[in-house]
C-alpha cells in the first residue's frame, strides 16, 4: 500500500503529508506563502463559482432540480427578494418537504443578484471550517492553501456572493462564525428536520417549507407515474394528501407504487394473451374490441396500497426493486446509508449496471443525490434494516477502497467526494469486528483526506483508526495515529491537544523500542514549545482574545541566574520566577524586573542599563511598590549592559521571518549630551528611581523621600 504524499500550506505552516514518520508541519519558508487571487469571471452557463455538487466520479441519478417543481413560485420570489436585500435564510421543514428542490430553484433564480454570483456547497457532514475553506476555494485562486482563521476572515471580507448550502448541520457557534467570517455574503441553507430554533443575535431568518396543495400533489403523482390517474387512484391520492400534509416525497414514492402496480397489470395482460393465443382455451372467449377495457378489468383485480402501506412505503418499494437495485440497497444499509458511486459497484457487489440501479433507487424515493455520491432517504435505513439484512455484503470493501485510494489515477478530489462512503466502510468493519481492515483503510485514506482539505473527515478517520489500533495492540500504528492527530491539532491552533497527542506518540514509539521513528514528533514538539500561539474561544478551554505562551516554553525562558539557587534563597527564587513568568507572559517585554521607573511626563532620564538576566531580586522587606524596591547588598555589583533584552527572553515565541522584534527601551542621554551610566548607591546597590521634578532639572538627581527612606532602611 503506497500512502499519499504531498505538501499543502496551512496558515504560516508548510504541512508535509505522508512522510516516513507521519505528517510534519514546519514554518513556511519566505516566499512560499501563496498569494490568493480573486476569481471574478464566472463560467458561461454555470451560475456557481465553485465545484459542481458532484465532483470526481459523477453520482448518476436524479438531482433535485430534475424533479418537477410545482406550487413554489411564491416561495422562490420571496426568497430571492430577501437575498437581494442581503438577508440570510434558513429553510426548515419536515423530512420530504422538498427543501433541497426549493434550494436548487432559488440558486438558479438568484444567479445575477450578487456581484460574485452563486457558490453551491454541500453541508452534509461538513464542519464550519470545511465550509469556509470551500467558500475560499470557490472564490480565490490558491491551490493547496488553507488560510488560518485571521487571514481567512480578511480574504472573505470583500466576497459578495449568494452561498447555497444543502444539509447544513453545525452548532450555533459554528453558524455564527460562518456568518461573521463572510459578512458580505447572503446565505441560504437547509437544515435537517428537528433542528432547534435560531439563537438570538444570529443574522439569519427562518423560512418554513410547507407541503404542496392538493392539485399540485395530484399533478406530481400523475407526471411521475407517466399517465393520467383514474378515479380510484385519484381518491387514493387525495386520502394520502390528507394524511401526509402534502409532503412531495410521499407522492414521489406513491408514484413509484403506481408504477409497480402497472407492472403487475402488464404481467396479467401478458399472461391472459399467452393463455388465449399460445396454449389455447377449452372454451373460446372473444377478445374485447378495445384492449384498454381488458386492461381496466385486470387493473381492478390488483388492489391499491392501503393507507398504512402508503404511510411507510419503503418496505413495499424495496421488495419491488430489481435484483441489482436490491444488492445496492443492501450495500448502502451495510455502510450506514451511504451508497458508493457506480464505478465501485462491479468490484464490491458484482453489479455491472450500477447507474441503472442507483437511478432505480432514486426514482423510488429511497435514495437522494448528495455531494458526490448517494445516500438513503431519511428514515429508510431504520425501516429496511430489519427486513434486508446486509449480511457479508460489505466484506472486502475496505481492501478495495484501500487499493483505490492509493491508486495513482485517482485524484484527491475524487477521494474527498467519497469521504462519507469511506467512513461508512470503516464503521461497517468496526461493527463487524474486523479491526485489521479498519486499520489498513484508515492509514490509506487519512493522508488523502488531509491533502484534499477535508479535515473534518480526516479527523474522523484518524479517530476510527486509533480505536482499531488499540483494539489489536498495534503500538506503532497507535503512535502514528496519535502523531497525525497532534499535527492536525497543531495546524488548527489547538496547542494543548497537540501537545498531549504528540507526547503520546513520542512516548509510545520510545516504549516500542524504535526511538528513531519519533524524530518528526520531537521536531513538532520543539516547534510547538518554541512558539506562542493565540488560543481562541472554545479551543481547549482557553480564553479568547489573548496570546499566552505554552507553560513549558515560559518556564524554559526563565533567566539562568534564577535557577539552581541554594536552599536559603528559596523564597527569593520563587518570587523571582513568578515575576519573570508574569513579565514574559503578560507584559510581553523583558524589562519588568528593572529597578529604575519610567514616567513619560518626566522626559528623558538616565537608563538603568540593566538587562533581564542581571535584574536584582526583590527584598523581603519591600512594601510591594516598584519604586521602593531595594536590592540586597549581597548581590553582584552593577554592570553596564545593553538595554535591549536578549532573544531568549522574547515572549512571542515565534521563529524565523515571523518573529516580531522585541520593543526595547532606548538608552537616554544625560544633560551634557553623552549617555549616562548608573552608578552604585552608597550602600552598594543601584540608584533608586528619581522623582519627575528632579529628572527635569539640570541639578544632580535627588532621590524621592520614599526612596530615601527605603534605601536607609536597607542594611
Amino acid at each position: 500500500m503506497r500512502p499519499r504524499t504531498g505538501e499543502i500550506v496551512s496558515g504560516d505552516l508548510l504541512l508535509a503529508v505522508g512522510g516516513p514518520d507521519g505528517s510534519e508541519a514546519r514554518p513556511c519558508p519566505d516566499g512560499w506563502l501563496p498569494e490568493p487571487r480573486r476569481v471574478h469571471d464566472r463560467p458561461q452557463g454555470r451560475p456557481e463559482l465553485g465545484p459542481s455538487p458532484a465532483v470526481g466520479p459523477l453520482a448518476m441519478g436524479s438531482a433535485p432540480s430534475e424533479l418537477p417543481l410545482l406550487d413554489r413560485e411564491a416561495d422562490i420570489a420571496h426568497l430571492v427578494r430577501r437575498l437581494a436585500e442581503g438577508r440570510s435564510i434558513r429553510l426548515v421543514g419536515q423530512a420530504g418537504s422538498g427543501r433541497s428542490t426549493l434550494l436548487a430553484a432559488v440558486a438558479e433564480a438568484a444567479a445575477d443578484i450578487a456581484p460574485d454570483g452563486v457558490v453551491r456547497l454541500s453541508g452534509y457532514h461538513r464542519t464550519a471550517a470545511d465550509l469556509l475553506q470551500g467558500l475560499f476555494a470557490a472564490t480565490h485562486q490558491a491551490p493547496d492553501y488553507r488560510p488560518d482563521p485571521q487571514n481567512l476572515k480578511s480574504l472573505l471580507a470583500q466576497v459578495g456572493a449568494v452561498v447555497v448550502i444543502d444539509d447544513l448541520d453545525i452548532s450555533d457557534d459554528e453558524l455564527d462564525d460562518l456568518l461573521t467570517t463572510a459578512p458580505e455574503c447572503a446565505f441560504v441553507v437547509t437544515v435537517p428536520p428537528g433542528s432547534g430554533q435560531l439563537p438570538l443575535g444570529i443574522r439569519m431568518e427562518e423560512h418554513p417549507v410547507a407541503g404542496l396543495s392538493r392539485t399540485a400533489c395530484l399533478s406530481l403523482t400523475g407526471r411521475l407515474a407517466g399517465r393520467q390517474l383514474d378515479e380510484s387512484e385519484r381518491a387514493w391520492a387525495v386520502d394520502l394528501w390528507f394524511e401526509s400534509e402534502g409532503l412531495p416525497l410521499r407522492f414521489v414514492q406513491a408514484a413509484a407504487l403506481l408504477r409497480q402496480r402497472d407492472l403487475a397489470v402488464d404481467t396479467l395482460v401478458a399472461a391472459y394473451e399467452d393463455r388465449s393465443h399460445v396454449f389455447g382455451l377449452v372454451q373460446e372467449i372473444p377478445d374485447p374490441e378495445d384492449p384498454a377495457l381488458l386492461e381496466g378489468e385486470l387493473r381492478r383485480t390488483v388492489p391499491l396500497p392501503t393507507v398504512a402501506e402508503s404511510a411507510a412505503p419503503a418496505v413495499r418499494l424495496a421488495e419491488g426493486l430489481s435484483e441489482p437495485a436490491q444488492a445496492v440497497l443492501r450495500l448502502a444499509l451495510a455502510f450506514g446509508g451511504e451508497c458508493p458511486t457506480a464505478p465501485h459497484l462491479p468490484a464490491l457487489i458484482d453489479v455491472g449496471l450500477g447507474e441503472s440501479a442507483l437511478r432505480e433507487l432514486v426514482d423510488a424515493g429511497l435514495a437522494v443525490s448528495v455531494g458526490g455520491h448517494h445516500r438513503l432517504t431519511t428514515g429508510v435505513p431504520e425501516l429496511l434494516a430489519p427486513r434486508f439484512d446486509p449480511g457479508t455484503v460489505a466484506y472486502g470493501a475496505a481492501e478495495h477502497f484501500s487499493w483505490w485510494v492509493g491508486h495513482g489515477s485517482v485524484t484527491v478530489e475524487q477521494i474527498a467526494a467519497e469521504a462519507e462512503v469511506l467512513i461508512g466502510a470503516l464503521v461497517a468493519d468496526r461493527e463487524a469486528d474486523r479491526p485489521y481492515a479498519v486499520l489498513r483503510l484508515a492509514m490509506a485514506a487519512a493522508p488523502a483526506l488531509a491533502l484534499s482539505m477535508r479535515w473534518g473527515a480526516w479527523e474522523r478517520v484518524l479517530q476510527l483508526g486509533l480505536e482499531a489500533a488499540r483494539a489489536v495492540g498495534a503500538t506503532p500504528e497507535e503512535a502514528w495515529f496519535h502523531h497525525e492527530l497532534g499535527v492536525l491539532a497543531f495546524c488548527c491552533r489547538a496547542d494543548s491537544r497537540a501537545l498531549a497527542e504528540l507526547e503520546s506518540a513520542v512516548a509510545l514509539r520510545a516504549a516500542f523500542g524504535d526511538p528513531r521513528s519519533g524524530a518528526a514528533g520531537r521536531r513538532m514538539l520543539d516547534l510547538l514549545l518554541s512558539e506562542t500561539r493565540q488560543l481562541t474561544a472554545g479551543s481547549d478551554g482557553a480564553p479568547a482574545g489573548g496570546r499566552r505562551p505554552v507553560i513549558r516554553a515560559a518556564i524554559a525562558r526563565v533567566p539562568r541566574r534564577f535557577r539552581g539557587l541554594r536552599h536559603g534563597d528559596a523564597r527569593r527564587t520563587a518570587m523571582a520566577a513568578s515575576a519573570a513568568v508574569l513579565a514574559l507572559g503578560v507584559l510581553g517585554t523583558a524589562v519588568g524586573l528593572t529597578v529604575s521607573g519610567s514616567d513619560p511626563a518626566a522626559g528623558p532620564k538616565p537608563s538603568s542599563g540593566t538587562s533581564v538576566d542581571d535584574a536584582p531580586l526583590p527584598d523581603d522587606t519591600s512594601s510591594g511598590d516598584g519604586a521602593s524596591l531595594s536590592p540586597s547588598t549581597t548581590d553582584a555589583p552593577s554592570e553596564s549592559a545593553s538595554a535591549s533584552p536578549s532573544a531568549d527572553a522574547d515572549p512571542s515565541g515565534s521563529s524565523g521571518a515571523s518573529r516580531r522584534p522585541t520593543s526595547a527601551k532606548p538608552s537616554t542621554s544625560a544633560p551634557g549630551g553623552g549617555p549616562t551610566k548608573s552608578s552604585p548607591s552608597p550602600t552598594g546597590s543601584k540608584s533608586p528611581s528619581t522623582s519627575p521634578s528632579a529628572s527635569a532639572s539640570s541639578s544632580p538627581p535627588t532621590a524621592s523621600p520614599s526612596a530615601s527612606d527605603s534605601s536607609s532602611a536597607t542594611p
